[in-house]
């Protein structure tokens, strides 16, 4: 049973049990939200979004129509999310760009996330971050526009280079570079 602060305006029907909800938030019908979820006082969640298990939403962040969040996903506080890549006021006929937070991914503080992007699983973006492209997963970026200044793990300790395309972890495990970002070697 997820647990709903009085002041909160709860639309959606779909909450996984052992989110808690703070005060102050408003989350519009049609929203998917996980199990053991922390949404954080002062953040509204419109209609068509989806979010993962185990994701914590930190206090004032805007989640629009487009807007996917996989499981285990960090949103610092006041994370910025578009969703029209050529907003105009009273036009509505325009289509919406989709964006994905993939899995583990970790979102520093006040980062801003153009529409249409794709943030690969534990990547993660320093604080205050532009970004405008997506992202490779274990990238770590950061800067306006944000770039990226290495790779980093499951714990978002930085990455140590072998070799060539080769990445070693704090604890040993190697992961290999692809087009996509990095990969674990099993």
């Amino acid at each position: 049973m997820p647990s709903i602060h009085s002041s909160a305006l709860v639309e959606t029907k779909t909450i996984g049990s052992g989110t808690t909800i703070w005060a102050f938030v408003h989350i519009l019908p049609d929203v998917t939200v996980g199990s053991n979820c922390n949404i954080c006082d002062f953040c509204f969640i419109e209609s068509g979004v989806s979010i993962g298990n185990n994701v914590t939403l930190k206090s004032g962040i805007y989640l629009w129509k487009g807007v996917v969040i996989e499981d285990n996903v960090f949103l610092g506080p006041n994370v910025v999310f578009t969703n029209d890549l050529r907003p105009r006021s009273k036009q509505y006929d325009t289509e919406l760009a989709s964006t994905l937070i993939g899995y583990g991914a970790s979102l520093g503080a006040n980062s801003t996330i153009l529409a249409g992007v794709k943030i690969g699983r534990f990547a993660m973006t320093g604080i205050g971050s532009v970004v405008t492209r997506s992202v490779p997963a274990y990238a770590l970026v950061y800067g306006n526009p944000a770039r990226q200044h290495g790779w980093v793990d499951e714990r978002g300790e930085k990455m140590i280079p072998v070799e060539p395309k080769l990445w070693r972890s704090r604890n040993g495990d190697l992961y290999t570079e692809t087009v996509d970002g990095l990969q674990l070697q099993l």
